[in-house]
């Protein structure tokens, strides 16, 4: 095998398939072609040649693809929240809708969205065209939601709802496998942090614009306000989608713009990230192989747990035109009132995400936000004075921070094989939105103005993601001690041991002893 040649493995060598030989020696002449010594080829770490090349790479990357999937992410936020700024602009009014209706509306978005993340995922990293697939579903939410102004009653409101859930879900977890692909664990961190960006900013301007659309298109050409925000944002989203059918590169392969050297650096940086080459084994490995390793894996319920608590927390967002609206002011002034507090999160979590990089940890920068989160649902459960009441959304948005640092410790926890990695986002991601599910309908019209039961659920969910996050830390530096022993050549291997090195030579079609050469000098980040 080409990587226990490079890592030096001089013991007995298995069997190589013809197919496996000319795949190693493939690489070896495109190591020279681009320039690089046979001896860099080695998976400890980069030449000084290739650390330039990485830096070329690397603001390659950032230039193109972070802005790209910034603004598909911001669509993708803007549509799926609009119905929250609908609701001050008369949807319910004019759909009829009553009790608990318009929160079945907002929670069935959420079963659309469950039912396709694992299936999607799966089919994303079989099908290897990131650009087509996600664009494609990008025109898909965005024609959805320019076809909801055109619904009459709460039955096509939920069916609306429901299929934009469907059509989103391939988005999400999507990117943050591609993103993965393309960025090292102590690169993700921030990235995801711009890349959640999206997200904030459209909380920001999105109601900016629903509070421009609701002074100035309100009753033109006989459509009320909501519905001009519909149609506008939909079309936009569709244009957005054929741009990234176009533009978005897939993988470094098979990247025109990236010269021979950059791919090959590409694919060498991820290799020794994760101590493993980036790729599933020869053939490509089954999807659902993929996903039963991902099942397998402890940490997968752990974060799927964790990222629950902070998703359900998070649902406030869902419901921040009224809970500004109790106030006191217009319906406009209560959309702009929520803006400033989501460009705050926006630059906070730069600079969260930074350090969180900068100290390669994870664990502390998800946990700190938690008592700050529920400091703010409290000010607003029990104070009656407008200046608190405002402060505590700066607050309650700190659950925000949490969503950045996850993603990238679901990306450094679960780094490989990509089926595992792409099946373990998608759970982990449908698990986490099913709180989006069931919280809504804590936010009752009775409960306003202070919505006591919601945030005090809010606060339960937050100690919930603060436990899963302290099992994770002892779990990951238990298997941290493990990986460290195992390094050591004279020390005498457990049953356990040989059992998971077995299980990882069987996956990886090689012996044991080039199974416990892959995991040298690798941990887990905490």
């Amino acid at each position: 095998m080409s990587v226990m040649r490079d890592l030096g493995y001089h013991g007995d060598k298995p069997e190589i398939a013809h197919d496996e030989y000319v795949r190693d020696h493939d690489l070896m002449g495109q190591e020279k072609d681009a320039g690089l010594h046979p001896e860099a080829m080695h998976f400890g770490a980069l030449s000084p040649e290739e650390l330039v090349i990485e830096q070329k790479l690397r603001r390659k990357i950032d230039r193109l693809i972070i802005p790209l999937v910034i603004l598909v992410y911001l669509m993708n936020y803007i549509d799926r929240n609009n119905y929250a700024a609908a609701r001050l602009q008369g949807l319910e009014k004019d759909l009829h809708l009553v009790g608990s209706q318009y929160q079945t509306g907002l929670s069935i978005l959420f079963v659309g969205y469950i039912l396709m993340q694992v299936p999607s995922n799966l089919l994303l990293n079989y099908a290897g065209r990131p650009s087509w697939y996600l664009g494609f579903f990008t025109c898909a939410w965005g024609l959805v939601s320019a076809l909801t102004s055109q619904v009459h009653n709460y039955g096509e409101i939920v069916a609306c709802r429901f299929i934009l859930g469907l059509v989103e879900a391939p988005f999400f977890a999507g990117v943050l496998f591609y993103l993965s692909k393309w960025y090292t664990k102590r690169e993700l961190s921030l990235r995801m942090a711009i890349f959640y960006s999206g997200s904030l900013i459209s909380g920001a301007f999105g109601n900016l614009i629903a509070a421009g659309i609701l002074s100035g298109l309100a009753g033109a050409r006989g459509l009320a306000a909501w519905q001009w925000l519909y149609i506008i944002e939909g079309a936009i989203t569709c244009f957005v989608g054929l741009i990234i059918v176009v533009v978005l590169p897939d993988f470094p392969d098979t990247w025109k713009g990236l010269s021979p050297e950059m791919k090959l650096v590409a694919n060498r940086r991820l290799a020794i990230d994760a101590a493993e080459a980036d790729v599933d084994v020869s053939g490509g490995m089954s999807q659902l192989t993929g996903l039963k390793l991902a099942m397998m894996d402890p940490k997968t319920y752990i974060l799927a747990l964790m990222y629950h608590g902070i998703t359900g927390a998070a649902g406030f967002q869902n419901f921040f035109p009224s809970l500004t609206a109790t106030l006191g002011y217009s319906r406009t002034i209560s959309l702009l009132l929520v803006a400033p507090p989501y460009i705050f999160m926006v630059l906070w979590s730069f600079g969260h995400s930074l350090a969180s990089d900068k100290v390669g940890n994870r664990f502390w920068f998800v946990i700190y936000p938690v008592p700050v989160t529920i400091i703010g649902f409290l000010i607003f459960m029990f104070s009656n004075s407008f200046g608190a009441r405002y402060f505590s959304f700066f607050l309650m948005n700190f659950v925000f921070a949490m969503n950045g640092t996850i993603y990238a410790w679901i990306a450094n926890a679960i780094p490989r094989p990509p089926a595992k990695r792409a099946a373990a986002l998608a759970f982990i991601n449908s698990i986490g939105n099913a709180a989006s599910i069931w919280t809504p309908f804590t936010y009752t019209k009775s409960s306003a103005t202070h919505y006591r039961p919601a945030l005090g659920i809010c606060i339960g969910l937050q100690v919930v993601a603060a436990i899963s996050a302290i099992v994770l830390r002892l779990y990951l530096q238990m298997q941290n001690r493990q990986l460290e022993r195992l390094e050591a050549e004279d020390v005498r291997l457990q049953e356990s041991d040989v059992r998971k090195l077995q299980k990882t030579a069987e996956f990886e079609g090689v012996d044991i002893a080039a199974a416990r050469m892959l995991q040298k000098g690798y941990r887990y980040m905490i």
